[in-house]
């Protein structure tokens, strides 16, 4: 990030209106004392007037406030906190997630494996501010989002964001917008209705962006009682801290992100399933970084020009991602859902209230280790691999939440019986959303691999940093029912994989 934010770097960014630096880092500017988005159409400030901070909170902590055009707080989220494996940016994730609301600073550190003092030091070295200035910043676009898009009255508004009281909610939207929770209400743009208990936002990405492939993709993969498609929206249901949710993802009407339809059992876990989402859809990725690199392949020079910026779909909930990683060892895609729906009615949670065709939450490992799943159809060396790997989740053996340390994930999931290199790698790469992970032995990328005239050994290291990438290209190739048009009633076994 030091390079980045060199300060002649970045203002060639501001001069161009490059947004594919909006996330990335604000443009704050002393003579206004406001802070913007590269891509602002404002006047460009000169240079002599600019600082540049990697993080809204930063310019906030710094005295400046959001830009009432560009809406710095509105942009894709910063691709580096994906990228890193380092403690700083696993903080990054977990305070995404809203560890911060849920346990405080004590428990986002004890998550890390830090004591406070040295969380805090390490954040605040890097980034200028601490774990909780990060978080407010979070808060505060909580709450603009909320305020512009919902009737919700303005005291729910305040505790749905994660503020604990409405004063400490009127003196951030004023100090962060320069304005009341009232006027920010009165400015709100035309985002439509929503249905009673149900809020519509919209999910930037950076572009290139195909939605459509990203959601068809997760739709030809989705169980029966907890996701569904339709062709258009990918619904699913949500396993958030205090309660379920489900939501409705479709393409976003102007093409550039993805409309979201959230209905929550509780306010405060809006922000976690905004992120939960974003993950799964990948759009905090750079696409021109990733193409750069893979599209200097000459074997890869083809696919990437004609899918540009394809993005990796991931899960939700990485625990939930590796026991579907194990159900579908060795099946078809078909098989697999087949077996993880059986899975669902055996040890999944009933909703409150069905929504259509959603009824179940994901089991939870606590109650998949005691479940008895000898109606799910598996074989008994299958069902000791759930339960295994249930128990090592439940009583933290095994760590794959937002702040996990990936290499340490795969090797502990690799020292339970009945999963090795791939199923390791799969959790990896959709459950982790690890951008540089490799799938050894996969039988639809050795197909792909094939025709490229490249090996498997070769490849593990020849896409680096972006091998998550080239893997769904390769998949792609291979199988492409699963990313340009509906999923044929039978699907053969080399689409197990994808």
């Amino acid at each position: 990030m030091s390079d980045l934010l060199d300060h002649e770097h970045c203002y060639r960014a501001v001069a161009g209106r490059d947004a594919r630096f909006d996330g990335w880092f604000v443009t704050a500017v002393r003579t206004t004392g406001i802070y913007c988005r590269p891509s602002c159409p404002a006047r460009t400030p000169l240079a002599r007037h600019v600082s540049f901070f990697s993080t809204a909170a930063a310019a906030q902590a710094a005295g400046f406030r959001a830009c009432r055009r560009c809406r710095p707080d509105a942009a894709p989220g910063s691709p580096e906190w994906d990228v890193r494996a380092d403690v700083v940016a696993r903080a990054m994730r977990l305070i995404a997630d809203g560890e911060v609301e849920r346990s405080g600073v004590p428990g986002l550190a004890a998550r890390l494996g830090y004591s406070e003092r040295q969380l805090h030091r390490l954040v605040v070295g890097e980034l200028g501010v601490g774990p909780l200035a990060l978080a407010r910043a979070q808060r505060a676009q909580t709450a603009r989002v909320l305020l512009e898009t919902t009737d919700l009255p303005v005291a729910d508004v305040a505790f749905a964001a994660g503020f604990a009281s409405i004063r400490q909610f009127n003196d951030t939207v004023r100090e962060v917008f320069a304005a009341t929770p009232s006027e920010l209400r009165s400015r709100r743009r035309g985002t439509g209705q929503s249905a009673p208990g149900w809020l519509t936002l919209r999910l930037a990405a950076r572009p290139p962006y195909a939605a459509e492939e990203v959601l068809l993709f997760l739709g030809a993969h989705a169980v029966p009682g907890l996701e569904e498609w339709d062709g258009t929206t990918f619904s699913r249901v949500l396993d958030l801290p205090h309660g379920p949710a489900v939501v409705h993802l479709s393409p976003a009407v102007d093409g550039s992100g993805v409309t979201a339809r959230i209905r929550l059992t509780q306010l405060r876990d809006l922000g976690a399933a905004v992120t939960r989402c974003r993950r799964m859809l990948d759009l905090d990725a750079d696409p021109v970084a990733v193409d750069d690199v893979l599209g200097s392949d000459p074997a890869l020079r083809p696919l990437v020009s004609a899918a540009p910026g394809r993005r990796v779909p991931a899960s939700p909930d990485a625990d939930e991602l590796a026991v579907r990683a194990v159900l579908g060892q060795q099946v078809s895609v078909a098989g697999a859902r087949t077996l993880t729906a059986r899975l669902l009615t055996a040890a999944g949670t009933p909703l409150p209230e069905p929504v259509g065709t959603l009824t179940h939450t994901f089991p939870r490992a606590e109650a998949l280790a005691d479940a008895d799943l000898t109606a799910v159809g598996l074989t008994g060396a299958r069902r000791r691999t759930v339960h295994a790997l249930a128990t090592a989740l439940a009583d933290g053996a095994v760590a794959l939440g937002p702040g996990a340390e990936r290499e340490e994930a795969e090797r502990s999931l690799r020292a339970l019986p009945g999963i090795g290199p791939w199923t390791a790698a799969l959790v990896g790469l959709r459950g982790l959303a690890d951008p540089d992970v490799w799938l050894p032995g996969d039988l639809a990328l050795r197909k792909s691999l094939t025709a490229l005239g490249a090996s498997d050994s070769d490849a593990a290291r020849r896409w680096r940093p972006w091998s998550s990438y080239a893997v769904l290209h390769l998949w792609a190739l291979a199988v492409p029912a699963l990313f340009t048009r509906p999923l044929p009633p039978s699907t053969t076994d080399l689409a197990r994989s994808a």
